[in-house]
């Protein structure tokens, strides 16, 4: 698999970045995982806007699925015409949650150029990967995922305070995308952010291989958190940066 962050920012965008997606490919087949503020200008930089297979979004946060309306936009009016409807999976209400964003009446909504599919707890193939959703803890439903392809496995946390499943979903993966929202010491909100420390704990109880951080807020010192991971965890810890692939 290749994973390619195409924005890494927790809750607004940063200067020099959109807020969370992931692209992963493997044997041609591509995933996008989640589609935050200012993502779809920053995904064709490494895939074309019809070239998406299917779509994950973890939740309905904005910083997490507002760019499903540009995305509408690019697919419904392209001169060409619209491509087949691409598979959606989010959580309950997707459909109606980007009808209202976008400010449409919700039957058909965007039905006619996303194909949604409503996610549950379980296992699922999307072409070459098999995908693990799992609830996770946020004010929202929220999910993480395991990405398993050729024996080898990605694990994105999404948005989540710490909860057992997510090192379940991160047991023994090649390479854990963790969300480190806060900072240890001056945040503690229960069941919605990680913070650095949090993150290090849990890649380690799982047996990750590598944990990468990511969804740090503009505000928030991500070499603090870095730091709080790695006495935590005892290997290096990366930063999700724009741009930045990675090959698991």
């Amino acid at each position: 698999m290749k994973l390619t962050v195409v924005g890494s920012a927790g809750s607004f965008p940063a200067v020099d970045s959109p807020c969370s997606s992931y692209l992963v490919e493997a044997d041609g087949y591509r995933l996008l995982m989640d589609l935050g503020n200012g993502a779809l200008g920053a995904l064709q930089k490494h895939a074309g806007l019809y070239d998406i297979d299917a779509v994950l979004l973890s939740h309905l946060h904005a910083d997490h699925c507002v760019d499903m309306c540009a995305y509408y936009v690019a697919r419904n009016y392209r001169v060409e015409g619209c491509p087949d409807p691409v598979p959606v999976y989010g959580p309950h209400g997707t459909p109606e949650r980007l009808a209202r964003a976008y400010d449409m009446d919700e039957h058909p909504g965007m039905k006619e150029v996303f194909d949604f599919r409503t996610l549950e707890d379980g296992v699922f193939d999307l072409g070459p990967l098999r995908v693990t959703a799992a609830r996770v803890a946020h004010p929202v439903e929220a999910f993480g995922f395991r990405v398993e392809h050729a024996g080898r496995v990605l694990t994105y946390s999404g948005d989540t305070g710490p909860c057992p499943a997510l090192a379940e979903l991160a047991r023994d993966a090649d390479l854990f995308l963790c969300e480190a929202s806060f900072t240890d010491g001056k945040e503690d909100i229960p069941d919605l952010h990680l913070n650095g420390r949090e993150a290090g704990e849990i890649a380690a109880r799982a047996g990750a291989r590598r944990l990468v951080l990511t969804h740090i807020p503009p505000w928030t010192d991500p070499e603090r958190n870095r730091a709080d991971a790695e006495r935590a965890y005892a290997a290096p810890v990366g930063l999700a940066r724009p741009d930045t692939v990675y090959e698991i």
